[in-house]
């Protein structure tokens, strides 16, 4: 039971370096993080009474 939770363990800490090591390295390969940059407008009308 040890050796499954110890074998766990170790590949969490390597999924979390991969993770991080991919949003710094990602862009040098053409991964895009930014959002989409649109404009978005709605007219509201306020009632006033």
């Amino acid at each position: 039971m040890l050796k499954i939770v110890k074998w766990l363990f170790y590949l969490a800490i390597l999924a979390f370096a991969g993770l991080v090591g991919y949003a710094y390295l990602g862009p040098f390969f053409g991964a895009d993080f930014s959002p989409p940059v649109n404009e978005i407008r709605q007219e509201i009308i306020l009632e006033t009474g």
